[in-house]
């Protein structure tokens, strides 16, 4: 069965097109995205402006489209935070409905986690143990936690890359006093949420997921061996901070001339490195590994389980 996720995020609409069946895992065939970094189509009053919806219905038309020429069977629609904390959400959603000629499942924060935490837990494999999960998006971060397929704690707060760069660094480049503003300002946020998660066990493998964890681990991190020919990506957070000042005084411009950073990232990169930073140093890890699947993966397991059990 050729299914389709339609992920309606902060930076980007993403479709990610993969063959599936039950018990076997989803073999991507296309992936699609639009850059659109909906924050800077934020008004005062936290509304997603009318060109911003409109572009926001232009990029769910095409995405449909490519998922019609690919023969999609089904395709699993959702939208994250941006979406989900817009004071005018409601009709956000309900013009992206009439774009998609479908309904759109709008994920809470927890929930967002705990897919992405289903889709790591499956890459890394049971043998990873007591897994601690990170994904940055555009408007929030991510923290999940926990042995099982399900995380024993998982929470959201409102830290994405594309808010914070909005919020705290609009000057390009942001400078080392912005930088250390959005870091005690990030540090207060994770300080109740560290809490519960320092009260569960200690754990056994750390993983980050998201393009902009990704982008720093190419940066700052190196490759080890891994399984099959397959290369793992590993950050250590000394080499993360140590990156921070640099990227802080280059113009955007600049950085995206820097080993993984993208064009479409090099806006938001510092902001997520600061705030990626901060969540480590604050929850005491050394060091995670980059997981290539995330909420797009999660969503699609979540569903075979559903379709091999019915």
């Amino acid at each position: 069965m050729r299914l389709g996720v339609l992920d309606i995020g902060s930076n980007t609409v993403h479709l990610l097109v993969a063959d599936a069946h039950p018990g076997g895992r989803p073999l991507a065939t296309t992936s699609h995205r639009t850059v659109l970094r909906l924050m800077r189509y934020l008004t005062p009053a936290g509304a997603i402006s009318e060109e911003g919806v409109r572009a926001l219905e232009d990029a769910v038309a095409e995405a449909r489209e490519t998922a019609r020429r690919e023969g999609v069977a089904e395709l699993l629609a959702t939208a994250t935070s941006a979406v989900r904390d817009a004071t005018n959400g409601e009709l956000v959603i309900a013009r992206i409905e009439e774009a998609l000629g479908q309904p759109l499942q709008v994920l809470g924060g927890e929930d967002e986690a705990r897919f992405t935490f289903l889709a790591v837990r499956r890459w890394l494999g049971w043998s990873a143990g007591q897994i601690l999960l990170f994904d940055i998006g555009g408007g929030s971060l991510e923290i999940a936690a926990g042995s099982d397929e399900l995380p024993e704690r998982a929470a959201s707060v409102p830290l994405g890359a594309g808010r914070m760069t909005v919020g705290y660094l609009p000057e390009d480049p942001p400078g080392e006093d912005a930088v250390e503003r959005l870091r005690a300002h990030a540090a207060e946020v994770l300080a109740p949420v560290a809490a519960g998660f320092q009260a569960l066990q200690r754990p056994d493998h750390v993983a980050g997921s998201s393009k902009a964890i990704r982008s720093l681990a190419r940066l700052a991190g190196y490759p080890v061996p891994g399984w099959s020919g397959s290369e793992r990506l590993l950050l250590p957070r000394q080499a993360l901070g140590s990156w921070i000042p640099r990227l802080a005084r280059l113009p955007a411009s600049a950085r995206q001339e820097l080993p993984g950073i993208t064009p479409d990232r090099t806006f938001q990169i510092v902001a997520g490195a600061v705030v990626l930073h901060t969540a480590m140093r604050t929850l005491d890890i050394d060091e995670l590994e980059v997981s290539p699947w995330a909420l797009r993966e999660g969503v699609l397991l979540r569903y075979i389980e559903a379709m091999a059990w019915g």
